[in-house]
């Protein structure tokens, strides 16, 4: 059964495109994520996930894409940097697991409409859910070049995330458009794709 609600996610990668672009200027990378409005697989969501910039960095690129992405459809969602999201007063968050329980235990979350996290495992999925995420990724789904050497966990790990939680799983990790039909056809509420929109 094809989910109507179903969600395509892009998630951002700052070295991922300067390799492929060979720029290194924000602004232009800026415009490449707003540019996503007109690509084939226009996203539902952005996730803003940037692990090399600094704090400052980081959110000086929050700014000028939520600026960009204003008038658009597609949602933003910052990555990590929770004091850059609420300087733009964006009520969202994205979180690794860890930081994730560190937060609810300090109640620091309050006040934040839309929480995610990345999770690898069944109990970190039902663990999220009882600390409050919105929605989770989970992965790696298929292998990929983000993480070489490791095992993709696979499809029936998907489907054992989904069945133990009530939140939206979105799907991570080796997602592209010929293998993207295999999540449709899951319990899985969504699939994030990095490469390509960063290539």
């Amino acid at each position: 059964m094809i989910m109507s609600t179903f969600k395509i996610i892009a998630v951002s990668n700052w070295e991922l495109y300067r390799k492929s672009y060979g720029t290194d200027k924000i602004e232009d990378y800026a415009n490449h994520l707003a540019k996503m409005d007109d690509s084939e697989y226009k996203p539902d969501m952005l996730i803003l996930r940037e692990k090399k910039l600094t704090g400052t960095e980081y959110a000086k690129l929050l700014e000028v894409v939520w600026k960009k992405l204003q008038s658009s459809e597609i949602m933003l969602i910052p990555h990590t940097y929770l004091s850059a999201a609420r300087q733009l007063e964006m009520p969202k968050i994205h979180l690794p697991f860890g930081m994730l329980k560190q937060y609810a235990k300090g109640k620091q979350l309050e006040g934040v409409e839309l929480i995610g996290t990345s999770i690898h495992s069944p109990e970190e999925a039902i663990e999220a859910e009882q600390l409050g995420a919105s929605y989770i990724t989970a992965g790696h789904i298929f292998a990929t070049d983000c993480k070489p050497g490791l095992e993709p966990r696979g499809m029936n790990f998907l489907e054992k995330v989904c069945e133990n939680v009530n939140i939206p799983v979105y799907a991570i990790g080796g997602i592209h458009p010929e293998n993207l039909e295999k999540i449709r056809h899951s319990k899985a509420g969504g699939a994030c794709m990095m490469s390509e929109y960063m290539k």
